[in-house]
């Protein structure tokens, strides 16, 4: 199982990632209402990703920016490869 350190940005115009300063940004629709911004991450890393949308979870930060996610089946570098694709 690997773990990825990173930040979200909510309510932003796109969906997209980025690598700043060795650091995952991610900019999300979504508003931090109600846990629909963490749906549509976990969502986005399993279509991105290409895993089911069980095999990913937010480990640390729920209610943050910066968040631990994990995905079962995938290494760091894996996850970071397959986002910055």
């Amino acid at each position: 199982m690997g773990r990825v350190s990173l930040r979200v940005k909510p309510g932003s115009s796109k969906v997209e990632v980025k690598m700043v300063n060795h650091e995952l940004r991610i900019k999300l629709k979504s508003a931090p209402v109600g846990g629909k911004a963490n749906q549509e991450l976990i969502a986005f890393l399993s279509k991105k990703l290409r895993v089911p949308k069980s095999d990913i979870s937010i480990v640390k930060g729920q209610t943050s920016k910066s968040k631990v996610i994990e995905v079962k089946g995938l290494t760091e570098d894996e996850i970071i490869k397959g986002l910055l694709k």
